[in-house]
This record gives structure tokens, C-alpha cells and sequence, in this order.
């Protein structure tokens, strides 16, 4: 071992002193984890999950370390009874990249380990389903390896230097002409491309011969989306049916992808800030503290935010949930076929709290509030009182009028209760988070099992359901907005006076080389980010674990017997933004 002080947490020692024989520490300056050779890679895990109850695998990263000509593969695994994090490394030849698919120890690998190959070209042995999940399948390389170069490449991090050479502007694509940037796999024809073993997805609807029954049946392969309000965007499920019921499913996505990261990458870390309110755009603020976060690991101690800081930075996070649930609630009602009617009482509550972050932010939806130390200025003259009056008086009582109105409605009972069934074993495997796990009987709340900021401090109940179906997905929107009011209430009475950020405002920092994992419990669930530094202006690796896009993991599982016309609900229970499915 280096002579260097390794910090090893307690946690980390109990496992390494159970599989020594496997595991070893990381070693790098400023990094943390345990490595696991390829070869142990399933076993090792199994054993974490079975014998030690990490069974909760909720990110999958992929870093490229092109000098060291390393792939390597960070798994970040947690308890769903809680505690912290354990990180698990696995690093392969970038000539050889080729790793152990987890998908059969945990099945909420799946579209993670296709991110990875799709976007680092990272080959999950075993995977049973291993092909591009954001870009196209006639994509050329991988676009997140460090030698890939982008159409009208013009630098490796902004500000570009040569922008406006000696004071002359220009465009870079004027020197880089149309189709001459294009570039496909070797003896990829695109005109006559078929899509391998989808040869009637793109072809609308088609019919199929069953297996012998003894029944005269057709199957039939129908598309839902990608162009369909009630998707929530540019988002397709291809659903496989026996008269009305499907007996197959796979999301489709990647419509809305822009390669977030590879932006995240170039840019300084200050400069992400507003990126990631365009994540989940619904839920700007929530996405800034994630971020935050993560930085202000990386810094250390001086960038503790003040206390009047992490006041106000719960206090615009659980607003956010509150105004996301409003809307989740109503957008259901709307997937269920009734009038624009509750969307509007929603939409209404919505707007009143974004009147707040107007006030506060200077913008409605992209806020780009936080900063790595607090926030960036403070609450207006007369916010606290206004604030006060929506979590004492206002918010209380239209979740009780909504509550009113629409938790007995036959209908939605009818059509939510028994459908769309995702057991507690099912979530946990599956890597469900927020709503969608707790609704299935699990009572994870990272606020709760992993506190951070001040949330310690609160005395607030962790909404949980216990059917895991489309009914209670619904109804545990209305506990947490209950839940959240009682947190600002106690936020909005404890808040103190004082300065609102620990240091001046920057737009470089001094990075310390190394790595940190930060998590929120964001209002689709755990929104992460991974960094790493090289001690450079700008993050050497910048990944984002989007709770919308690992949520759909079980979308397949919770359709399969259903009827087509519970689709649209099934997945307007889930609650996704496909700003942060795609990146």
C-alpha cells in the first residue's frame, strides 16, 4: 500500500475485511471504492447483495481513462434499509472492454449497462439485450470516450479560445461543410437499414402468427408514441398484444438525447449549473442541490454552506416536490381520459410556487439558483411571510380539496387499483426510487436513510404504500406533498438570519483531483451525480443518474398481462420528464 492516507470508512472495512481476498482499496489520490478484477466481478456481487444486504444497485458509470488506456465501471450500491454508500470498481483494457453483465443479479442494470456501451463502448458480457439505448443504431463510435471528436468539433473545453481569432468571428461549420461531418459504421448503408431484430417496430402496426394453441389468435405489434401526448414527450413503448392484452413491452427512447455529459465535460464546473436545470425541467431546483452537492464534496469543508443557506435550499426543494406531485397528480387524471379539469387546479398550485422562484431566482423554470457554498442571493424583502402563508394556509388546504375530489373517484379507482403491480422484490431489483419504491412498500427515502444538507433536523414521516400498483403510485403523491409542507413549516419557523453563500462567487475553482458520488432525494427519486476531477478547470467525468430513465427499467414488468388501455396510466404513474431520460 502507498505510503499516501488512504480514508477508509467503516463500512468499507467490514467488507474488505470479509472478501479480502477479492477486494482491494482505490488507491488514486482523492478516490474511494474497492476493486474487484473482472473475473470476480458476479461473485463478489452476489455475495454483497445476498450475504451483506447491499441490494439496492442504483447507479452504473463508465469512466474513460485514456492515458492509463483504462475502461472502468463504477457501481454504486446501497441497503434499502439504509446507510451509506459502497462503491465498486471494475477497470478493463480499453482493447478489450469487457465486463460481467450484472442484469441477471440485478435487473436494474439493464438500460444502464446499455448507456454505457452505447455511449463508452463498454461490452457487458452476458447482457441479453445489448444495443444502443440513446443513440441510433448507425451511430459511428462512442461519443463519451475521451478521442471521440463531434460533428464541427471546435475544442476540448469552453470558453473556446479561438472563437473570434483576432477579433473575427466565424462559424465553424463553414469550414466543415453538411455530410462531410457525417461518418457510419463501415458498410452501414442507411437507406436500406433495418433495425436487427425490430424489422416491424418501424413499420406502424403488424401482425404476427401465434404459437400453435389451438385458437385462430394473431398477435400484433403496436406503437404507443414517440409522437403521443399522453408518452410525456418524444417517447415510444412498442407493445406486443394478444387481443387487448400485452404480452410484451420495450421502451423506446433517445429522441430528446443531446449528450448532456459530453456538454458537462467541456464546461467549467460553474457553468453546469444552469445545464442541469434543462435535466428535469419541471424540478430545476431540485437538480441544482444534487449538483451542488457533489461539487462541494470535491471542495471540502470551506464550502459548507451557511445556515441560512441550507434553510433556504430545502425550503425551494421541497417546494419543487410539492409543485411536481401537483402536477404528476393532475397530468394522471389527464392519462386517464378525464377533463383538463384537474390539471388546471394543479397547474394553478404550480404556478403560485413558481411565482415564489421568479421572485427568488429571477426565473420560473430554469432557476440556476444554487451555488457550490449556499445560494446565489437571498430571499426578497417579504418572501419568509409569503412563503409562511402558502405552507401554513394555502397548499394545506388544496391538497385537501384535491384530495376531496378525486381519491374516491370511481373511475380512478377503478382503473389504478390491481394494475400495473410492481412487488417490493420487483422495485428493489429493478432500481426503483422515490414514489415508485416507496409505493411498492419499501420506505426508502434517501432524506431519511442517507440524511444530507440539515434534513436531520426535521421531524417529517416517509410516505409509504404497500399494493406497488397505479392506485397507490397516485396516492403516495398526495402523502408526500403532505409530508413536504410539514418540512417547510418547520423550515420556514427555524430559518435564521445571516450570510447566504461561504465564499465570494467564482467562476473557476481550485479542484482537488479525486471523485465524489452526491444524491437528493428529488421528486422522482434519487437524482445523483458522479464527478471526476483531474484538478483541471473542468470535470474530467460528469454523469448524471436520471431517476426518470432508471425507473423505466420496470416499465416491461409492470405491463406485462395488463390491458393496451392501461398502458398510458401505468406509465403516467411512474412520472417521468424525458429532458432527464435522454439527457
Amino acid at each position: 500500500m502507498n505510503e499516501k492516507i488512504i480514508e477508509i470508512k467503516p463500512h468499507e472495512q467490514e467488507i474488505l475485511d470479509k472478501f479480502s481476498d477479492q477486494l482491494r482499496v482505490d488507491e488514486r489520490e482523492g478516490y474511494h471504492g474497492l476493486f474487484v478484477d473482472r473475473e470476480n466481478l458476479l461473485s463478489i456481487m452476489e455475495s454483497l447483495r445476498d450475504e451483506v444486504g447491499y441490494d439496492h444497485l442504483t447507479s452504473v458509470t463508465g469512466v474513460d481513462y485514456l492515458q492509463e488506456e483504462l475502461l472502468e465501471v463504477v457501481y454504486h450500491l446501497f441497503k434499502s434499509t439504509g446507510g451509506a454508500v459502497l462503491e465498486i470498481k471494475v477497470q478493463t483494457p480499453r482493447s478489450d472492454p469487457v465486463v460481467p453483465s450484472l442484469v441477471g443479479l440485478f435487473p436494474g442494470a439493464d438500460f444502464q449497462e446499455r448507456e454505457a456501451w452505447d455511449l463508452m463502448g463498454i461490452r457487458f458480457e452476458g447482457h441479453p439485450n445489448l444495443k444502443r439505448i440513446l443513440m441510433w443504431e448507425g451511430f459511428k463510435g462512442h461519443p463519451l470516450q475521451k478521442d471521440w471528436k463531434e460533428a464541427f468539433y471546435e475544442g476540448e473545453f469552453k470558453p473556446y479560445e479561438d472563437r473570434w481569432p483576432e477579433g473575427k468571428t466565424s462559424k465553424i461549420e463553414e469550414n466543415n461543410p453538411y455530410k462531410e461531418n457525417i461518418a457510419y459504421p463501415k458498410g452501414f448503408n442507411p437507406e436500406t437499414w433495418i433495425p436487427e431484430g425490430e424489422e416491424l417496430l418501424f413499420q406502424g402496426t403488424a401482425v404476427i402468427p401465434q404459437e400453435e394453441t389451438g385458437l385462430d389468435t394473431e398477435k400484433l405489434v403496436v406503437n404507443l408514441g414517440p409522437q403521443h401526448p399522453s408518452t410525456h414527450g418524444v417517447f415510444r413503448m412498442v407493445a406486443e398484444l394478444d387481443g387487448e392484452t400485452v404480452t410484451d413491452l420495450a421502451p423506446v427512447m433517445g429522441y430528446l438525447h443531446r449528450n448532456h455529459e459530453k456538454i458537462g465535460e467541456r464546461n467549467t464546473y460553474a457553468m453546469n449549473m444552469p445545464y442541469t436545470d434543462r435535466l428535469d425541467y419541471f424540478c430545476s431546483m431540485s437538480n441544482n442541490f444534487a449538483y451542488a452537492l457533489t461539487v462541494e464534496k470535491l471542495l471540502g469543508e470551506k464550502y459548507q454552506p451557511p445556515e441560512r443557506a441550507e434553510y433556504i435550499r430545502v425550503i425551494m426543494a421541497e417546494l419543487t416536490r410539492v409543485l411536481n406531485h401537483f402536477m404528476a397528480i393532475g397530468f394522471f387524471l389527464n392519462d386517464l381520459g378525464a377533463y383538463f379539469t384537474p390539471a388546471l387546479y394543479a397547474i394553478k398550485e404550480r404556478e403560485l410556487i413558481l411565482d415564489i422562484f421568479e421572485a427568488v431566482a429571477g426565473s420560473r423554470m430554469m432557476c440556476n439558483y444554487y451555488r457550490f457554498g449556499g445560494v446565489v442571493r437571498d430571499l426578497p424583502e417579504g418572501m419568509e411571510e409569503h412563503i409562511r402563508d402558502m405552507v401554513f394556509e394555502r397548499l394545506p388546504r388544496q391538497v385537501d380539496e384535491m384530495d376531496r375530489y378525486l381519491v374516491e373517484n370511481e373511475i380512478v379507482v377503478a382503473r389504478g387499483k390491481g394494475v400495473g403491480v410492481l412487488t417490493p422484490e420487483q422495485a428493489i431489483a429493478y432500481s426503483a426510487v422515490g414514489p415508485v419504491l416507496r409505493a411498492s412498500g419499501v420506505p426508502y427515502d434517501i432524506r431519511r436513510a442517507e440524511p444530507y444538507s440539515i434534513y436531520d433536523r426535521f421531524d417529517f414521516d416517509v410516505a409509504v404504500r404497500y399494493h406497488g400498483d397505479v392506485y397507490d403510485r397516485f396516492l403516495i403523491r398526495y402523502d408526500e406533498i403532505r409530508s413536504s409542507i410539514k418540512i417547510l413549516q418547520q423550515a420556514i419557523e427555524g430559518i435564521p438570519k445571516g450570510e447566504i453563500l461561504a465564499n465570494k462567487p467564482a467562476y473557476k475553482f481550485k479542484m482537488p483531483k479525486g471523485e465524489a458520488y452526491g444524491r437528493v432525494e428529488g421528486p422522482k427519486g434519487e437524482l445523483g451525480f458522479y464527478v471526476v476531477s483531474d484538478g483541471t478547470d473542468n470535470p474530467y467525468r460528469y454523469h448524471v443518474r436520471a431517476p426518470s430513465f432508471i425507473n423505466l427499467t420496470g416499465l416491461r414488468e409492470m405491463s406485462l398481462g395488463e390491458k393496451v388501455a392501461d398502458l398510458v396510466a401505468i406509465l403516467g404513474s411512474i412520472d417521468i420528464v424525458l429532458g432527464e431520460v435522454d439527457r
